[in-house]
């Protein structure tokens, strides 16, 4: 996962490669943002080269990020990653460090931990309430799962929570922090 570029700054052409990409997600999936206009997220987005590098970071790992709100105390534009299942280029990772650093000293070598990945891409790991908002406009983690942020009176203990959408609803689990599997990654939300 080290391999994601997410401190550099875009290139114009990568900038509006990434514009178009996103205004076309986002006229596909008019559910996802009643009543907001694509040119103010535009402009906000053009205004903060930053963000528009953290949005790359997560398009190139398969995230599909798109508009999902609009804080109207802060002025921001709420992105979640809307891919149908956990962002295949985050997957078979550990929950956090210490999760990781607890594998590696057993030999076994996971793509890295989702925290420090979201903390690189500049974006925030979705809660549990956040995942349930993102499930009200489809069905996501159908055959896959997504790591939550954890509360940490659960992650104090060893536990780490992830979640998925079977049988038509949400189901919340635990695993150990050090746990990783080939079909789990984490979505991430990013205000701009």
């Amino acid at each position: 996962m080290s391999n994601v570029e997410t401190k550099k700054e875009l290139s114009p052409e990568q900038g509006e490669e990434l514009l178009r990409t996103l205004k076309t997600r986002f006229e596909k999936n008019m559910n996802r943002h009643k009543g907001i206009e694509w040119v103010k997220v535009q402009a906000k987005l053009e205004a903060n080269t930053k963000k528009l590098s953290s949005l790359n970071a997560m398009e190139v790992t398969f995230g599909e990020p798109d508009v999902v709100g609009h804080d109207s105390k802060t002025g921001e534009y709420i992105f979640y990653d809307c891919s149908a299942e956990s962002p295949r280029g985050r997957r078979n990772v550990c929950y956090d460090r210490e999760g990781q650093s607890a594998r590696e000293k057993q030999g076994v070598h996971p793509a890295g931990n989702a925290i420090d990945i979201a903390d690189a891409m500049g974006i925030e790991i979705l809660t549990e309430v956040q995942y349930r908002e993102l499930q009200k406009f489809g069905d996501f983690d159908t055959k896959t799962s997504s790591w939550v942020k954890t509360p940490s009176n659960v992650r104090k203990l060893g536990g780490a929570l992830f979640v998925d959408r079977r049988f038509g609803q949400v189901f919340v689990y635990h695993n150990t922090a050090p746990t990783f599997y080939g079909v789990r990654a984490f979505r991430g939300e990013l205000r701009v």
